[in-house]
């Protein structure tokens, strides 16, 4: 019974980390491009690179929870693999753009 229960509630709560991943993707971009034409015209200098790697950074914060979600539902093995491999790449992007992230706020301060 408890397990037909969580099942329904991690096939709705999925598409939800799923779709918060991808409107902070969304926002993100929309905001540092507003940014961006902003710093045109008062040229100011206002670091977009940041702002978007800081919104792709979280967002794929929370796409790795709907993967990870993802674990409890599985039946097969393949579906484990093919999951595994998709947490391992993601897990990968968000380490490359911490770390991006680092080596362009070392070149700000140096």
């Amino acid at each position: 019974m408890l397990e037909l229960i969580m099942e329904k509630l991690i096939h709705i709560i999925i598409p939800i980390c799923e779709l918060m991943g991808i409107s902070i993707v969304a926002i993100s971009t929309f905001r540092g491009f507003r940014s961006y034409l902003a710093s045109l015209f008062t040229k100011e200098k206002v670091d977009v690179k940041f702002q978007l790697a800081n919104g792709l950074a979280l967002s794929l914060e929370f796409k790795m929870a709907a993967e990870i979600l993802k674990t409890v539902i599985i039946r097969e093995l393949s579906e484990l693999i093919v999951l595994g491999a998709v947490i391992i790449l993601r897990a990968l992007l968000s380490l490359l753009i911490h770390f991006e992230m680092k080596q362009d706020e070392k070149e700000q301060k140096g």
